[in-house]
This record gives structure tokens, sequence and C-alpha cells, in this order.
């Protein structure tokens, strides 16, 4: 869990990088400290460094010496990253740093998200911009705040903050993989008033609980048949109401909105008189949904155990509604591409389920490549919602990014990445949102590409990047910036 571990990486500058950025805490809309990290690096380098009222920071690199007459290229990542960990680790995502190992090939966290999404786009960027040995046109470095919770960074951009036309996102997590378009997004969110009444007599308490699951990012591996807390935990609950009387006292499950729910808990009482028959259905019950899941989460993990008595539960009525719109809440796939095969086109995640003093907040978000097929998926999970006494709203969301085959820096990067490492790159589309959406928005005509090195498991403690698609990360690069 050494930082001397990844200094012994190549290439050096990326991974020298990487591992300051690893040791500044950067949540989502708390980047204050990676921004003053940044405008000291600027500073120190004598370059043009801007960072606009958001946060976003632009760092500005003059043209290599014979460069001058080549176009300006953007290069561009986020600064946030996705702050998850499992639950029996201590962590305070706001001042610890990140604790990297390596695992074979690997680079991990030590039961925490890693951040190299997009903490390893910022390191190269770094260390471009302190060389004095990479040849290049005039470059703008962009780095942008709040990617992961709603792109706010992007948004704020304003008309002239950017003099260049060419925009390499270095945001995506397969390396031989070019992404020239991405699904837009919007987020449901629902709410039911908390009702409870006083715990009935004659009742003993349990805690339910699920763990193991992978999680994952909710649009890149939306697809995989990954188990879904949210899901498995109130499928458990429902039936257990249904057959045994089972009442919630207390409900939590899933995180973050961008990501599939790994983990989740709850208090029940169920009549003293239905224990014994509870217990006896509750493992077999369990063991069914394992072996549903075996093949994509063998880690799963589902038990119950004594608990102490709630002074609460949930009122009858809410119980059932509550369950029971949770049971009808689409997750997954929705649609698939009629025109891109193999291609998600529509789907949508159900994030999360929270309880408060006053409200019971559900979080889902939907992801769509057509903006037709967002708004519908979006009406259907609120709907989902209202019919069951719910209160929802829709976040403002953000657009997608349509391909362009014809682009001319996709061109000069297929040439460059068959040059350098003798055969085609994949260029796709991807069921993610990317800043290039929000960035095509607000500058007509950007011509863009997205690549980055692998990285597995973005979104959950078991993200991961690996070593040798980073030198062909870097690599490439170099090649492109050479070639425009």
């Amino acid at each position: 869990m050494k930082y001397d571990e990844i200094l012994t990486l190549g290439p050096a500058p990326v991974w020298r990088y990487f591992a300051e950025i690893l040791t500044i805490p950067r949540p989502s809309k708390r980047e204050g400290k990676i921004i003053e990290y940044l405008r000291a690096f600027g500073e120190e380098h004598n370059l043009e460094t801007k960072v606009d009222d958001i946060g976003n920071v632009i760092i500005r690199k003059p043209a290599t010496a014979g460069m001058g007459h080549k176009p300006v290229v953007i290069l561009q990542s986020h600064m946030d990253m996705v702050c998850e960990k499992n639950n029996d680790i201590q962590h305070d995502f706001d001042n610890d740093p990140i604790l990297p190992r390596i695992e074979g090939g690997w680079v991990k966290a030590t039961g925490t998200t890693l951040g190299a999404d997009d903490g390893i786009g910022m390191a190269a960027q770094l260390a471009i911009l302190a060389a004095d040995d990479i040849p290049h046109g005039p470059l703008e470095c962009l780095f942008t705040v709040d990617e992961e919770t709603g792109l706010s960074g992007a948004f704020a951009l304003q008309p002239g903050q950017l003099h260049g036309r060419i925009l390499l996102n270095l945001d995506s997590e397969d390396e031989g993989e070019i992404f020239i378009g991405c699904a837009g997004g919007k987020d449901t969110v629902a709410e039911f008033d908390l009702q409870t009444e006083a715990a009935p007599a004659g009742y003993k308490a349990f805690r339910v609980l699920v763990s193991g699951l992978t999680g994952g990012h909710s649009g890149d591996d939306i697809h995989k048949g990954r188990g879904n807390a949210v899901k498995v935990l109130n499928r458990i609950l429902w039936h257990g109401a249904v057959l045994y009387g089972l009442r919630v006292s207390r409900i939590d499950a899933g995180n973050l909105r961008n990501a599939i729910a790994r983990e989740g808990e709850a208090v029940v009482v169920i009549p003293a008189d239905r224990v014994a028959e509870t217990r006896q259905w509750f493992p077999l019950f369990a063991a069914a949904i394992i072996d549903e899941l075996h093949a994509t989460e063998p880690d799963l993990k589902i038990r119950m155990e004594p608990a102490d008595m709630p002074a609460k539960v949930l009122t009858t009525d809410l119980q059932e509604r509550l369950l029971g719109a949770m049971y009808a809440c689409p997750h997954g796939v929705i649609e698939w591409s009629r025109e891109i095969p193999n291609f998600v086109e529509t789907s949508t995640n159900l994030a999360s389920l929270k309880m408060d003093p006053l409200y019971i907040m559900v979080t889902t978000s939907q992801r769509s490549s057509v903006e037709s097929a967002k708004e519908d998926i979006c009406t259907m999970v609120g709907r989902v919602f209202a019919l069951a006494g719910g209160r929802y709203r829709h976040s403002d969301g953000y657009p997608g990014w349509t391909p362009n085959p014809a682009s001319a820096v996709l061109k000069v990067s297929e040439e460059a990445y068959r040059d350098l490492f003798g055969g085609d790159p994949k260029v796709l589309a991807i069921h993610a949102g990317l800043e290039c959406g929000v960035i095509g928005e607000k500058y007509p005509g950007m011509d863009m590409i997205s690549y980055g090195p692998t990285i597995k498991g973005a979104h959950s403690p078991d993200e991961r990047l690996e070593i040798a698609s980073v030198d062909r990360f870097w690599r490439l690069t170099l090649e492109i910036l050479g070639r425009i």
C-alpha cells in the first residue's frame, strides 16, 4: 500500500502525477483541494492558468519549437471521483488519501474506489504539461469539476473559454477503443412521506443484510447481469411480508446515483409465532436468489440476524406501497440498439433507497442515446412511483453526443493506433455520459474523441487500473498530438 510501488511503473511521469493525485481528496462538489493543487502546478511551471467561477481549471501551454502553426488541441478530463467504499472500511473521502496497491497487472485501492476515473486522465495531462521533450502544437488542458454527479463543470463552460476546436477526452475505460458518441442521461428521484406507528407487541426483531455484490458503473456495466442490492433486499422483504407478516422498521440500500447498488440492509420485525417458519424459509429463499445470480455474483451473501427491537415500524399502507413500487420499478437494459450491434440504447438504474426522519427517498438514473427514449423511460419510472402515492421529480439531465464517423481527429487517431500497435482500434459509442455531449452542445463543431487506459469496476471498491494499458494510452496520446 505504499506509493513507492506505483512510482516504479512506467511511463514514470504519468505514474508520478497519479500517485500525487491519490493523496488529494476530491469528492464531487468538494474539489477545492485538487483545484488548488492544479492552480499551484500551473504557476510552478509558468503556464497560463485560469480557474472559473465553478472551479474548472484551464492550463494553457504554447506549442513546442516548429509546431506553432498547428491547431490548438484541448486535452480534457474531470477532477472529481466517485467515493464508494466497503462497509467494513473506515475512510474519510474528504480528508484521507487513497491507498493503492499492485495486484497482478493492476493497481487497486484498499476497500475504496481508486479514482483512476479520471485521475489517470489528469495525470497524463500534467505529465504533458510538465514535459520539455514532447513535440506538440498549442495545448489547452481542461480539468472539470463535478462530472460524476451532474456534469455541472461542463455545463458551466462559457463561450470563448476554450480556444481550441479539437478535443481529446481522456475519460474512457477500455484501451484499444475510441469513442465517438455517448448516451444522454437524467435522474428520477421519488419521495414518500415517512409514516410510522409503534412496533407491534409480540414481535421479534431481525436485521436482513445483502452484501458482496459487484456493483459497478450504471452505464458501462448495466448490461452485465449483475445483481442490484435494492432489488434483492426488496424482494426478500416483499415476500416476507406476504408470507409471514414481516414489518419493516428501517431500510437502507445502495448509495450513488451512477453506481449499481452493492449493499443493503433492513431492520424488520416478525410475529413471534411465525419466527420459526420464517427462519426455515429465509435460507431457502436466499439460496434461490444466490443461485440465480451465481454466474455474475459469486460473492453474494444474504443473511438474517437478531436485532434490537425498534420503537417504530412503517405503517402497513406505506410499507405495501413502497415495497410494491420498488418491485415494479424497472432496472437494467430497457432497449438494445437496432442499428449498432450489442450496444445498449436505453437503460435505467435503481440506485438507492434511503430514509430520513421525514421522507423515504428513492434515487434512479436513466440513460439513452435516443433523446425521446430517454424521456420515455424517465416518465415510466416516475409514473411507477406516482401510482404508489409517491412524488417524483426529474433532474435537468445532460445531452448525448451524436457520433461523427467522418471526424478528422478520429482518422488521425485510427492511423496513429494502427502504426503504433499493428491493428485497428474499435470505434464505438458508449452507454454512459461523457462531458463531450455537453461540450459539443456548448461549442458546436468541436471535433472530439474519447479514449483511455483500461479501468475495470469503476464506481465500486473493485475499481482497478490495468498497468500495461497505461503505457499504450500514453504512447497513443503523444502520437496523436504529434500528428494533428
